[in-house]
This record gives structure tokens, sequence and C-alpha cells, in this order.
């Protein structure tokens, strides 16, 4: 029977490459429309178009999906599943009682753990050690649905947003596929969430402005999280820089001192380190703004910073 296929960035190509490669008889990818991105604004379309495409597989960019006419043609279609991965919009009730075996959604995280929007990089900003994804039955709620299965992920020291998401894309579309074929042979049912539920709100461009007084366990954890969007951020002498990667530095004995969070400890010898409001930071790679991503040393070779005097904001 057919499937209907609702998803837009790169996360969702795995699932529907699996879906493609196992066989599956897919009807209509559904995607956000195409948006202008970058300085340019170039008209760029969702990666998983240009998949759905190339598969000849035909491809539906409602701008809203309470269309009557989107709507008649999905009900048209009478698909055994809607799939749903990281589509950016909420499926509204007459949608998600369209398929036979309902709308299965594949979510990046433990559920109830961090429903909602952003579950990768809050599982990161958190400092969590391990994640996984979720193959979940829709209802209307947001990410309250019955599980089908689960499948957990060790988050490594050295991932960011940009690793762990690959990593979940393709665990989900394995599990998508075992799930798929559990509810054909009757092998899995749905079961309720009943753990404590937490909540991973969208990031805002604003939300990336790193605050030097956490802790440099917290900041780690922040930047890497924080890696692709919305990025972290600071100003040096008014001068806007993402910070893209860091290493912790072992804490220094400061005596009597109090932590001056933000103070350029060390801007020499190819390092460059920063007060934390405890411990330090060792920044590797920064991006001043209108330039390319750099290393430390790079960075302050074409600068006279002073070493205990500068200060990141």
């Amino acid at each position: 029977m057919a499937l209907i296929f609702f998803g837009t960035p790169y996360f969702a190509v795995p699932s529907l490459k699996t879906l493609i490669d196992e066989k599956e008889e897919i009807s209509l990818v559904v995607t956000q429309p195409d948006r202008a991105k970058g300085r340019g604004h170039i008209i760029s379309a969702p990666p998983v178009k240009g998949i759905a495409l190339s598969n000849n597989i035909e491809v539906a960019q409602p701008f809203s999906i309470r269309d009557k006419d989107f709507y008649r043609k999905l009900t048209d279609i009478s698909p055994e599943f809607i799939i749903v991965v990281a589509y950016g919009k909420i499926l509204p009730k007459e949608i998600l009682l369209i398929p036979k075996y309902g709308c299965i959604n594949v979510h990046a995280s433990l559920l109830p753990k961090y429903r909602g929007a952003a579950p990768i990089q809050w599982a990161l900003i958190n400092g969590e050690k391990t994640t996984g994804v979720t193959t979940m039955l829709m209802d209307k709620g947001l990410d309250t649905g019955d599980i089908f299965l689960q499948a957990e992920l060790q988050i490594q020291i050295d991932d960011n947003i940009d690793t762990l998401s690959e990593k979940l894309s393709e665990l989900g579309a394995k599990t998508l596929i075992k799930t798929i074929n559990g509810i054909r042979t009757g092998s899995i049912k749905a079961t309720p969430q009943t753990d404590e539920a937490s909540y991973a709100p969208p990031l805002k461009k604003d939300d990336g402005r790193i605050q030097w007084n956490r802790t440099s366990d917290g900041l780690f954890n922040f930047i890497r999280g924080m890696h692709s969007w919305p990025s972290a951020y600071c100003y040096l002498n008014e001068e806007r820089i993402k910070i893209i990667r860091v290493r912790r530095q072992k804490t220094e004995d400061r005596g009597q001192r109090k932590a001056v969070p933000g103070r350029v400890v060390k801007a020499s010898h190819g390092e460059l380190i920063v007060e934390t409001g405890n411990g330090f930071l060792s920044i590797e790679e920064l991006q001043p703004e209108g330039r390319k991503v750099m290393s430390a040393a790079a960075f302050i070779a074409g600068r006279k910073l002073k070493e205990g005097y500068e200060k990141f904001d």
C-alpha cells in the first residue's frame, strides 16, 4: 500500500532514502516551501525535495496544510501510513485520521524526555550522556503520542549538533523500518508514555549569546549544542564573534581573587584561554563577523590582545 512522507531538513533524508531502498511505495513527499537562505537570499529547496525528485516521486509544498485541495490530495491516495520526520509543522487532526495505520513520527529523543522542536540541541546543552530516537503514533499533542520503538545512542564528548544529528538521523531511519514492519505483522504495539516529560523549545537567534559567568562545563556543552544554529556568540571590543569549538582547561588556583568571567588569561603561543564563572575554556576555533572560521592561533596572530585585560562580553 501507499505511503506519504512528510519531512524537510537533512535529518529526514536518511529515513526517506531508506524507505526508497526498501522499495516502499511512496506516492507523495510533502515538504516545506523553497525559501531564501544566506546573505545572498538565494532560493533553496529543502533537502528532502531533491531526494524525492531524483527518485521520480511527486512533491507537494503547501503553504498551508489546512488547504482543502491539499487535504483532498492526501485522502485520494488513501495511504497505509503517513511518515513524519522533522517536517516542521504540527499536523491537524483531520490529517492524522487519514492513514490506515495512523501517522508515524520519528522523534530525536527518548520520549517523553525532550518533547518539542529542538531535542538534539537541548540534550547537548544539558550535558546528557545518552539520547536516542523514538517512533510514535502521532496524536494532536506535542510529541505526546504512544510509543512504538526506541533506540539509544551514547553522546560522545566530541559530538556537536551536526555530528549528533547525523548519527540520530541514521538511527531513526533504521528504527522507522523496524516500526513499519512490526506494525504490519502485529509484532509491535504502541504503548503510552509514562515517565516524566521534559521539553525542548525552539531556539531563537538571541539564545546563542554566551554568558561567561557560567561554569566551563556548562559553556562547553552550550557551545556544542548551539554549533550550527543559532551559534554561540559573544563580543570582544564590540566585535561580534562566533565561538565554534572549545576545550575545557583544568581549573587554576586563583587564591583569594574572584573570577572575572570572559577575561582573556592567555593570548599567545597559539592559545586563547578565557576565564569562566568556574574554570577556563581554551577557544580552538572561532569566527569573527564577516570572516571565515579560523583557529585561535590565526585569530590572535593579527591582534595584540593584552592578557589579563581584554574581556569577552
